[in-house]
C-alpha cells in the first residue's frame, strides 16, 4: 500500500522520539558512548605527534604535567635524582646494598653484597626508564629482550632519598624479578606495542601519557580536520573525537578514575586493559575494588583521588563536582595558582552561612587558603616517604578524633552498585594475589563462591580453580578441573593452574599436556615454559626440558631458573664442566637461589669435591634453616 510522504515522515519522527524516550530511560550508556564517533571498532590511535600538529600550544604545556613526564627513556634530563654518596641504599632484611650511577650518560644500578669491607657478590643493570614525573618518585625500569622489569631500587623526590620501592620492603624485595605487566603500563603511560606471547614483553614503549589516553583514538578527527571538516564546538559537539568537558559529571570521573582509582582490577572476561576508551562506563571493561577499614580514614592509597573525592559531601550534594572543576589536565599543578583552586571552592561557597569559620588569624597565617584545611596533606598507606593532599574534601579533624586503629572490614566495589557474588569472589583472589597473602582473603572469596547461583559458567569454575590454586589445595582444584566440559574455553592461566596442581601430586604427564596448552596459548611466557620442561623431565623426556630451557635463555638469557634447570639437564649427561658454568651463571644473577646452590652442591659431590659442597650446603642452610634436602645430603658427606 502507498503511504503519503507526510505521514512517513510522521510516522519516522514518532519510531525516533520513542527510541530516544526508550534509551534516555533504560539505556543510559548505550546512547551516551552511542554519540562519540571514535568509540567505533575503526578508530585507531594516531600519536600524540599528530596531535601537536593543530594542538600545539597545548602540547606544550601539556608535556610538562605529571602525565606528561609519566615515563621517559633513562637519561640525566629526565632524572629528578640527586646521586651522591647518600645514594646507596641497604636492604638489613636481603642483605644486599645498592648504588645507582652514570657513566657515560647511561643510568646503571650496582646491586653487591659485602663480607666486611670485601665486596663478595656484584650485578650491575643498565636502566632504560625512569617511571614518575618526579613530583613524587622516579622509579626505574630495565629492559631485556622486551621483557620489562622494575628495578629494586626508588628516589623519593620530596624526601630527596633513595630507598628500596614501594613493595620491596620489609623482606619482600623481589630484587630484579618484579615484572611490568600491561595493567602497570597501563597507567603509567601511553599504550605500548605490546608482544600478546607474553604478559611483561614489549616491542616498543612510548613516552609518557598522551592525548589519545583522555580523548581517545584519534584517526576519525585528524582526517576530518585534513579534509576540512571543522564543527563549531561553540554551537554543537565534535562528535569525531571525546571532548572530557562535554561528558556527564558521572562520565568524567569515569575517565580520571581510570588511573586515579588506584584498587584491585578484576578484568571482565574477554577484555584487556586497552579495552576502556573516554566516554566509556569503567565497568563496561573492568571492576575496581578498594578496601575499607574501620579506623585510621586520614590514611589512603595514593592513587585513589577519584575514591575520596567521592566520599566528600561537596562531590555528594553539588551534582556538579568532578576532577575537571579544580584541574585543567593540560597544565601541571605546579605551575597552577594557589588561588585558582580557592577560587573554585569559594565558586560555591558564596553564602555568608557556609562562610570559612575559622580563626582570622589562622586564615591570615595559612594565606586563607581553603585547601591547606579541607585537603590536608598527608601520607599514603601504599608509597613511602610521600605525601599528597587528601582529595576527601572535609571538616578538619581534630587529633584527638582521630582513630589510629585500622582494622579491614572487607572490599567494596567502586564500579558496579549491586556487584554479584562471584565479582566479589574474584576481587578477593585479586587482593589476595596481587597485594596481601592473608587468609582471610581467602575465605572471603570463598564465602562469596558459595553464595553465587549461576554456578554453570566456564568463569565461575575458573574462579574456583583460581581459588584452590592459591590455597594450595591441589586435588580439591583437579577436583574442579574435572568439571570442564568441552564446551569451556580456558584461558593460559587457567590452564597453567591446573598443570601446577597435576605436578604437585606428582601426575607429571598430565601437568606436561596443560602446560604445553598454557605454552601453545602464549608461546613467550617464560614460567609457563619453564614448568613445561620441568614437567618433561620428570617424564623423562630430556631433550625436550633441554630445548624448553634453552627457548627461555635465547628469549631472556637473564631466567635465573631456567639456568639453573638447564643445569641439571647437563649434569644428568654427566657433563659436569658445562652445567656447573650454567649453575655459576645463575648464582651471578641470584647468590641466592636455594635450587642453583642444591645443583651446584650435586655438582661438587659428583667431581669429588666434597668439601666446597658441604660450604654450599652450610649456605643453603643460612637461608632456609629448614631446608631437609641439604639437611640429609649435609649428614651424607
Amino acid at each position: 500500500m502507498f503511504l503519503p510522504r507526510n505521514y512517513l515522515i510522521f510516522i519516522f519522527l514518532i519510531a525516533v522520539l520513542a527510541f530516544l524516550s526508550y534509551c534516555g530511560k533504560t539505556h543510559k550508556k548505550e546512547i551516551e558512548n552511542f554519540y562519540w564517533r571514535n568509540h567505533s571498532d575503526s578508530a585507531h590511535y594516531v600519536g600524540m605527534n599528530t596531535c601537536k600538529q593543530c594542538h600545539s600550544s597545548i602540547h606544550s604545556t601539556f608535556m610538562h604535567t605529571g602525565m606528561g613526564e609519566s615515563w621517559d627513556n633513562a637519561k640525566m634530563q629526565k632524572s629528578k635524582a640527586v646521586f651522591n654518596k647518600h645514594s646507596i641504599v641497604y636492604d638489613r632484611y636481603k642483605n644486599f646494598y645498592y648504588q645507582p650511577f652514570w657513566k657515560d650518560s647511561i643510568l646503571y644500578i650496582l646491586e653487591f653484597r659485602l663480607n666486611g669491607i670485601d665486596t663478595i657478590y656484584k650485578r650491575v643493570e643498565k636502566i632504560d626508564f625512569i617511571i614518575g614525573s618526579g613530583q613524587h618518585t622516579n622509579s626505574h625500569i630495565w629492559n631485556t629482550n622486551g621483557y620489562l622489569y622494575q628495578a629494586p631500587l626508588t628516589y623519593y623526590t620530596q624526601k630527596g632519598m633513595w630507598d628500596l620501592p614501594p613493595g620491596f620492603e620489609d623482606g619482600e624485595n623481589s630484587r630484579w624479578s618484579r615484572t611490568i605487566s600491561t595493567e602497570c603500563i597501563n597507567c603509567h603511560n601511553m599504550y605500548p606495542d605490546f608482544n600478546l606471547k607474553a604478559e611483561n614483553k614489549f616491542t616498543s614503549v612510548k613516552t609518557g601519557i598522551e592525548c589519545e589516553r583522555c580523548h581517545g583514538p584519534g584517526s576519525i578527527h585528524a582526517a576530518e580536520k585534513l579534509t576540512g571538516i571543522i564543527v563549531d564546538t561553540s554551537k554543537a559537539a565534535d562528535r569525531s573525537i571525546v571532548n572530557p568537558r562535554r561528558l556527564s559529571v558521572e562520565l568524567q570521573t569515569e575517565l580520571c578514575q581510570r588511573c586515579h582509582l588506584q584498587g584491585i582490577s578484576v578484568l571482565n572476561e574477554g577484555k584487556s586493559f586497552f579495552d576502556f576508551k573516554p566516554g566509556m562506563f569503567l565497568n563496561e571493561v573492568e571492576n575496581v575494588f578498594m578496601p575499607r577499614y574501620q579506623g585510621g580514614n586520614e590514611t589512603f592509597i595514593m592513587a585513589s583521588h577519584a575514591d575520596r573525592m567521592k566520599q566528600s559531601k561537596c562531590y555528594k550534594e553539588s551534582k556538579t563536582l568532578s576532577c575537571l572543576s579544580c584541574h585543567n589536565p593540560h597544565i601541571s599543578v605546579k605551575v597552577t595558582a594557589q588561588e585558582k583552586f580557592n577560587d573554585d571552592c569559594k565558586g560555591c561557597h558564596t553564602n555568608s552561612k557556609i562562610n570559612c569559620t575559622d580563626n582570622l588569624n589562622n586564615r591570615i597565617k595559612q594565606a586563607d587558603n581553603c585547601i591547606f584545611c579541607h585537603m590536608p596533606i598527608s601520607s599514603t598507606m601504599d608509597i613511602p616517604h610521600v605525601t599528597v593532599h587528601d582529595h576527601r574534601i572535609q571538616i578538619p579533624i581534630k587529633k584527638s578524633e582521630i582513630e589510629s586503629i585500622k582494622q579491614f572490614i572487607g572490599l567494596e566495589c567502586m564500579t558496579t552498585k549491586n556487584p554479584s557474588p562471584l565479582l566479589k569472589a574474584q576481587g578477593y583472589l585479586a587482593m589476595y594475589e596481587s597485594y596481601s597473602q592473608k587468609s582471610f582473603l581467602l575465605d572471603s572469596a570463598f564465602f562469596f563462591l558459595q553464595k553465587e547461583t549461576a554456578t554453570n559458567t566456564t568463569l565461575f569454575k575458573k574462579t574456583f580453580i583460581q581459588y584452590y590454586f592459591l590455597k594450595k589445595d591441589f586435588n580439591s582444584e583437579i577436583i574442579w578441573a574435572n568439571k570442564f566440559t568441552s564446551n569451556d574455553t580456558l584461558d593460559a592461566w587457567t590452564n597453567y593452574r591446573i598443570g601446577e596442581a597435576h605436578l604437585n601430586i606428582q601426575k607429571s604427564k598430565i601437568a606436561e599436556e596443560y602446560f604445553a596448552k598454557a605454552v601453545k596459548q602464549k608461546p613467550e611466557e617464560l614460567q609457563f615454559i619453564n614448568k613445561l620442561g620441568v614437567a618433561q623431565l620428570t617424564n623423562g623426556k630430556h631433550a625436550n626440558a633441554k630445548s624448553s630451557f634453552e627457548k627461555i635463555i635465547s628469549l631472556q638469557p637473564k631466567y635465573t631458573p631456567a639456568l639453573s634447570n638447564l643445569a641439571y639437564t647437563y649434569m644428568l649427561r654427566g657433563d659436569w664442566v658445562y652445567s656447573l658454568k650454567l649453575v655459576n651463571n645463575a648464582l651471578a644473577l641470584d647468590p641466592d637461589y636455594i635450587e642453583a646452590l642444591m645443583n651446584k652442591a650435586a655438582i661438587l659431590i659428583s667431581t669429588n669435591k666434597k668439601q666446597d659442597a658441604k660450604k654450599i650446603l652450610l649456605q643453603v642452610l643460612d637461608i632456609e634453616p629448614e631446608n631437609i634436602k641439604a639437611k640429609i645430603v649435609l649428614k651424607q658427606i
